[in-house]
């Protein structure tokens, strides 16, 4: 605990000091109770992505069996090229997130009249895996920073709580006691002068 000093000019600093951290703290709190919410749901986001990304892979595995011809599985994964992955800003409990717009790729080089049927479904999937992974990477980014804020929130939290307002309060306690007692010392000194000035008197 920091030294303190028994004044009145402290016991004021202290009662202000106390007033400010109880005052920040409810606003703390609810900001720490939006990010569990955020982080939860952003965990969420990221499971199911995860889900997609397998029930995806499934239907590709079947795909892929029809691709034995090496000349078939270049030509795919030669037109499943992505050119940028656009993505925009969202303010979430006061910290700016990144978010998943869509994948863009570049064009396809395929004459549609001599390819077999199939490999239109393959790009196809292969686009929504890659749309997947992406997004995937900017959910992880989204997690990563909302899980940091609450940490930070939550140690302020616990810093205002379990810390600084005690603290607060155990100071305004010896304070006022000291104080007390140096105006009960005071008063006593001030009634054995005036005693003694009244025995001068008679």
């Amino acid at each position: 605990m920091a030294k303190i000093k028994f004044t009145k000019t402290e016991l004021k600093k202290q009662q202000d000091n106390k007033k400010q951290f109880e005052r920040f703290l409810p606003t703390l709190q609810l900001k720490k109770q939006q990010l569990q919410m955020e982080v939860r749901q952003s965990a969420e986001a990221l499971e199911e992505n995860l889900r997609e990304q397998r029930r995806l892979e499934k239907e590709l595995a079947v795909c892929i069996a029809f691709f034995g011809d090496a000349a078939v599985s270049e030509l795919v994964s030669s037109n499943v090229v992505i050119s940028r992955v656009v993505t925009g800003t969202a303010n979430i409990a006061g910290i700016n997130i990144p978010t998943f717009d869509h994948v863009e790729f570049e064009p396809q080089h395929i004459d549609l009249m001599t390819t077999d049927w199939y490999v239109d479904d393959a790009l196809a999937a292969l686009k929504s895996a890659a749309s997947l992974r992406e997004a995937h990477r900017v959910l992880q980014v989204q997690y990563d920073l909302l899980a940091a804020e609450l940490r930070t929130t939550s140690q302020r939290v616990n810093l205002f709580e379990k810390v600084k307002i005690p603290e607060c309060k155990e100071n305004i306690r010896r304070i006022c006691i000291f104080l007390g007692d140096m105006n009960t010392s005071a008063v006593a000194r001030c009634k054995i002068a005036k005693g003694k000035a009244e025995e001068r008197a008679s």
